[in-house]
């Protein structure tokens, strides 16, 4: 199926964001459109994973959805309090995602901003908290403090770390722990997380990450790790086809506010906190895929580089 995809002519894409400029590729194949969007820093066998993934929709395509649209948390990185009540009151999103740095210097900023994210969604919404930080002692504070500004967490996601320093927050906390479901598998540990992380790209598509959530056995927040709406598609894709969503998913990294490839009225963005699923992707729009186009050779040949490599490897 791999010769049917032209590797050497995909398009690299550059989006800006808040974080920095992201990058990757559009890989079109029999039936559409995927977007291989790795780590730069990624080795072979991970970006084979997010290879498998970009092609999954346009060779075999995606399982059936069971429901139409999936809801979506807001996202609320280290912003002020201000910002964050923004953020947390647009999209009509009934969960917030709030970042906070787990820290001792940064408690009262966490603290403010989580407080700001918990008026504005209200008492009946959730908040969830991603701590970032691989200090036991300094994350179990922090949520046992964040678990009383927030008037109850939904779950805490842990962004580094261990699987040991997982199961060690886990054991000194109330507050359900959130863990990388590839983390889990590798580590053959589902003792360390109450809630599985489900991110299509480095799970190797829907169907892998399908697999894996069944065989851990525990219930699954799907993390969307895409950069454009034809990525994000996949991320959807999988959390409308999960038996259970018990979740909102975690938000993408980058908004497609930011910047899209495909035409506006394709572009993923939350209508009343939910995104819809659609069963393949959109094709990039030629005058916005050509706005975001690397032209740059060096960048070009190292992200063909990384997709031979990948395509090797897989």
């Amino acid at each position: 199926m791999r010769t049917l995809i032209d590797f050497d002519d995909a398009p690299v894409f550059a989006i800006p964001a808040a974080g920095g400029v992201r990058e990757g590729v559009l890989v079109e194949g029999p039936q559409g459109w995927g977007e291989f969007s790795p780590p730069a820093d990624s080795d072979d066998a991970l970006a084979a994973r997010w290879l498998t993934a970009a092609m999954e929709p346009s060779t075999v395509g995606w399982p059936d959805a069971v429901r139409g649209r999936v809801p979506v948390a807001a996202a609320i990185p280290e912003v002020d309090p201000a910002t964050a009540h923004r953020l947390a009151g647009a999209g009509g999103c009934g969960c917030a995602r709030v970042v906070v740095g787990a820290r001792r210097d940064s408690r009262g900023q966490d603290s403010a901003r989580v407080a700001a994210a918990r008026d504005a969604q209200g008492p009946g919404a959730s908040v969830r908290c991603v701590v970032e930080t691989t200090d036991v002692d300094e994350a179990i504070a922090t949520i046992v403090h964040l678990d009383t500004v927030a008037s109850g967490l939904e779950m805490v996601e842990l962004s580094g770390g261990s699987v040991e320093f997982a199961a060690a927050v886990r054991r000194g906390v109330d507050v359900p722990i959130a863990v990388d479901a590839l983390l889990l598998s590798e580590a053959g540990r589902v003792d360390a997380a109450d809630v599985a992380v489900l991110r299509c790209g480095p799970l190797g598509g829907v169907r892998r990450a399908m697999r894996r959530a069944d065989a851990l056995g525990l219930p699954c927040v799907v993390n969307l790790s895409a950069l454009t709406s034809i990525g994000l598609a996949g991320d959807v894709a999988l959390a409308a086809a999960l038996p259970d969503l018990p979740f909102a998913c975690g938000p993408a990294a980058v908004s497609p506010a930011d910047g899209d490839v495909v035409a506006e009225a394709r572009s993923l963005m939350p209508v009343d906190g939910c995104l819809p699923a659609a069963p393949m992707p959109a094709a990039p729009d030629p005058v916005r895929l050509a706005r975001y186009a690397v032209t740059d050779p060096a960048t070009i040949g190292r992200w063909r580089d990384l997709l031979r490599r990948a395509a090797a490897a897989s």
